[in-house]
């Protein structure tokens, strides 16, 4: 029963390291950073299991770890109230072509970066940008001109 508590502890733990680092950080992962959370895995089984090997206590570990991810999964959809929390809210970085500083400071989101997801996007100038929403997974939407358009062809008069 202890490991399932330590499981618990350490899930909460690193759900609160992920929310902390910052969506921007998450949505491309560097290779450094790749083996840095690869490693931290090894490190957080070793707390969880206290360096037991056993297949039992594996799958009982990775079994609490599914279950909670399922659970939170599962509260984010039965009580939206408690979806910012669990999940983050969208976060407006860009403006009628205004990049808001305020917002990529509190997101650790730079100009370069903000301007190279929009090169990748084929937006040249953050002019071109109506809005950009930093979604709750780290990519970020991109909207471009009046928005007035309806995607319906335009009747031919006749």
């Amino acid at each position: 029963m202890e490991l399932v508590f330590r499981a618990i502890i350490v899930f909460a733990f690193l759900w609160l390291i992920t929310r902390a680092v910052g969506r921007g950080a998450l949505g491309e992962l560097s290779t450094f950073e790749l083996l840095l959370y690869v490693t931290m895995g090894d490190l957080v089984q070793q707390g969880v299991t206290q360096q037991d090997t056993s297949l039992a206590s594996a799958f009982l570990a990775v079994g609490v770890f599914a279950l909670l991810t399922v659970a939170l999964s599962y509260a984010s959809w039965r009580w939206p109230r408690a979806r910012p929390l669990i999940a983050g809210v969208p976060s407006i970085v860009v403006s009628n072509g205004e990049p808001d500083i305020d917002a990529l400071r509190a997101e650790r989101l730079s100009l370069d970066d903000l301007m190279a997801d929009a090169r990748q996007q084929g937006i040249e100038r953050f002019a071109d940008i109506r809005l950009a929403v930093l979604e709750t997974d780290g990519k970020i939407s991109f909207f471009t001109g009046s928005g007035a358009q309806s995607g319906a062809p335009e009747s031919a008069g006749g």
